[in-house]
């Protein structure tokens, strides 16, 4: 492969791609602890609430090669082309051996880009570290990467929120007044609030814009998917602000996990499955956003996020 590729390290947590591998799939997100069998078997019940598996890895693959395949489009004139690999946290292909794989296909310079548009130390911070300390296990040239920390308020990201908030609006009947759009994203332990760190700031960023670009009034910023740890993790809960909207009058939901881009348990679980059984037992209305997956608004604005960091940083 000659130097003028460019590669691409799109980075993602990952899922089983069986039912049997769960217990070495969440094996790995305790850092090697097993669950017990009751931990094991409440993932497995959700997995198949949502018909067996999850579709996420099916949809980060389609989403590398439709990146891979725009960036080309737009290769510069002096014939760079790009490859994307597809580097996992949690499963295979992990981002260690993606890797080594990208250094032994010759690749010497890359973008690293992971597919959550908010930071934090814990989260795109943690796969960050990964990529560097799997780079610099590699023997011979260290390859050159830079890395996307944050996409949270790209013009071409807060459009095409927008866009899926504006549709969903759209199927509900309610009055301003009695609907509200509800932003939600994974809770993160709360000592990340200690270290000041910008991932709620961010978030708050992101429905702020949306919220101005479609004069929304009424919207909130809701947690989801907290950890079953001993620690407290940032709040309120997704389903506690269900319920004290409900008691305020509202009836109408839009649900926006606009933390996650593509379909996957905290998405079709947590907020199709937890969420809108709550919302029928309240006798409310929900319905929630498109996710991104792979269209081609999503793609378009991860192509503009890889070509101008790789204009301001190589």
């Amino acid at each position: 492969m000659v130097q003028s590729t460019i590669g691409v390290l799109l980075m993602a947590y990952g899922t089983p791609a069986h039912l049997d591998e769960v217990e070495a799939y969440y094996t790995h997100i305790r850092r090697g602890k097993k669950p017990s069998p009751e931990q094991l078997q409440d993932l497995i019940g959700r997995y198949k609430a949502i018909g067996g598996l999850s579709p996420l890895q099916e949809i980060t693959r389609r989403q590398a090669q439709r990146l891979e395949e725009q960036l080309n489009s737009r290769a510069d004139a002096d014939g760079q082309t790009y490859k994307v690999y597809l580097g996992m946290k949690h499963s295979p292909p992990f981002i260690e051996d993606t890797v080594k794989k990208m250094k032994d296909d010759g690749i010497t310079k890359t973008v690293g880009l992971v597919l959550a548009p908010h930071y934090s130390k814990m989260s795109v911070g943690s796969y960050i570290r990964t990529a560097q300390d799997a780079i610099a296990k590699e023997q011979g040239p260290q390859m050159e990467i830079t890395f996307v920390e944050h996409w949270h308020t790209h013009p071409l990201f807060i459009k095409a929120v927008s866009k899926r908030v504006a549709q969903a609006l759209q199927k509900l009947n309610g009055s301003p007044d009695s609907t509200m759009v509800l932003f939600s994203a994974h809770s993160l332990p709360e000592r990340i609030l200690d270290w000041q760190d910008p991932y709620p700031d961010q978030l708050g960023e992101t429905a702020q814009l949306v919220a101005d670009r479609l004069n929304i009034s009424n919207w909130q910023l809701a947690w989801q998917s907290a950890g079953q740890t001993s620690e407290p993790w940032i709040g309120p809960d997704i389903l506690e602000v269900i319920r004290s909207l409900h008691q305020k009058g509202i009836d109408h939901l839009v649900s926006c996990p606009v933390g996650f881009v593509s379909d996957h348990l905290e998405v079709l679980y947590d907020i199709d499955i937890e969420c809108r059984a709550l919302c029928d037992e309240l006798g409310m209305t929900l319905v929630r956003t498109e996710s991104f997956n792979d269209s081609s608004d999503f793609i378009d604005v991860l192509t503009d996020v890889v070509l101008k960091q790789k204009a301001g940083g190589m």
